[in-house]
C-alpha cells in the first residue's frame, strides 16, 4: 500500500515538472481541480514522471514502454523526454487523433494495436520481454499511484474543510492516490469515485468486494475514452477498498452536459473523461465544500465542437 511518505517523495520529484493546479470556485460549495492545465493536458504526468524517476540508471538506458488510450501515453512521453529516456507507447488504433499526434510530437514511438485495454497491456509486456524495456503501467503500480496522490495533497492543503472529493475512475490509479493522501493525512473528507454507467466495472467491483471485468466492446461504448479500462488494477482495488467511500455512475448525456458547463461557465477545455467527476458532483452531490477533479483536456476538436453544439444523441 502507498503511504504518505511515498506521496510526499513524489511531490518533491515533481517540483518544477507538474503544475500545482488551482482550485477554481464553481457556484456555491463546489471547486474544480483542473488537471487539464498540466503540460500534457492531464494528471497522468504526475504518476508517469514519478515512476520513471524510481527506475535504475540501467533501466533508463534500455528505455521504457507504456500502454495507454492517450493521456498516460503523453505523460510517459513527456516524462521520458525530460529525463532523457527512450519511450515506446502501445496505443489503440482508434485513439483520438489529437492524442496520437501529441504523443508522437513528444518523441515517443507508437506501437498500434486494437481497442481492448488488455490487448494493449499484452503487447507492452511482449515488447518489455523482447527489448528489455521497463514497463510504466497506467495505474497498477505503487509509484504511479503515489504520483497521482499529489493531487489529493494539494486539495486538502488548499481547502482543509473539504467535505467531498469527486474523482473519475478508469483503472483506479488516480482515485487510489487521492484517497490515500486524503485519508492517511487525517482529513475527514469523503472520496467518491465516478465512472460512466456504460463502463461501470469499478462500481460493480466495489459493491461485490471482488474485481469484476468487462469486455473491450462494452467499455468502448462510452464517450469517455480515457475511462475505458476493462477492470480496475489489483493494487488500486486494494486502495479503493480501504480508502474510498463510494463509487457512482453517470450517463453519457450527463457527461456531455458537464463538459458544456465546464466550457461555457468555467472556461475550461475538457475531454469527456475529464468531465465525468464534475458530472457526478452535479448528479449526486450537494452540501458544502465539494471538489471535482477535472482530470484531462485532450479532446478531439470535432468531438468538442459537436458536444458544445448540443448535438450529442448517445453512443
Amino acid at each position: 500500500m502507498v503511504g504518505l511518505e511515498e506521496i510526499a517523495a513524489a511531490r518533491r520529484r515533481l517540483e518544477g515538472v507538474a503544475v500545482r493546479t488551482p482550485l477554481l470556485p464553481y457556484g456555491r460549495g463546489v471547486y474544480l481541480k483542473p488537471e487539464s492545465l498540466q503540460p500534457v493536458g492531464s494528471f497522468k504526468l504526475r504518476g508517469a514522471y514519478n515512476k520513471i524517476c524510481t527506475l535504475s540508471e540501467a533501466q533508463r538506458r534500455r528505455g521504457v514502454v507504456a500502454y495507454s488510450s492517450g493521456n498516460h501515453a503523453q505523460g510517459v512521453a513527456y516524462a521520458a523526454r525530460e529525463l532523457g529516456v527512450r519511450a515506446t507507447i502501445v496505443m489503440p488504433r482508434g485513439a483520438p487523433e489529437v492524442k496520437l499526434r501529441r504523443t508522437r510530437a513528444l518523441g515517443a514511438e507508437i506501437a498500434p494495436v486494437g481497442e481492448g485495454s488488455e490487448e494493449r497491456r499484452a503487447r507492452a509486456e511482449e515488447l518489455a520481454a523482447g527489448r528489455g524495456y521497463a514497463i510504466i503501467p497506467p495505474y497498477d503500480d505503487e509509484a504511479v499511484i503515489a504520483g497521482q496522490g499529489t493531487v489529493g495533497l494539494e486539495i486538502v492543503e488548499e481547502v482543509p474543510e473539504v467535505a467531498t472529493i469527486w474523482v473519475p475512475v478508469g483503472g483506479g490509479g488516480l482515485i487510489s492516490g487521492v484517497a490515500a493522501a486524503v485519508k492517511l493525512g487525517g482529513s475527514g473528507a469523503r472520496v467518491i469515485g465516478v465512472e460512466p454507467e456504460l463502463a461501470a466495472d469499478a462500481r460493480e467491483s466495489f459493491r461485490r468486494g471482488e474485481l469484476v471485468g468487462i469486455s473491450g466492446e462494452r467499455a468502448g461504448r462510452t464517450l469517455a475514452d480515457g475511462l475505458r479500462a476493462q477492470r480496475l488494477g489489483e493494487i488500486p482495488f486494494r486502495h479503493i477498498r480501504r480508502f474510498v467511500d463510494d463509487i457512482v455512475t453517470v450517463s453519457e448525456e450527463q457527461i456531455a452536459d458537464a463538459l458544456r458547463r465546464l466550457a461555457f461557465e468555467a472556461r475550461l477545455v475538457v475531454e469527456p473523461s475529464g468531465a465525468v467527476a464534475f458530472a457526478g458532483c452535479l448528479a449526486h452531490g450537494g452540501g458544502r465544500a465539494n471538489v471535482a477533479v477535472v482530470s484531462g483536456g485532450n479532446v478531439e476538436p470535432r468531438t468538442f465542437v459537436r458536444l458544445l453544439a448540443a448535438e450529442f444523441t448517445g453512443v
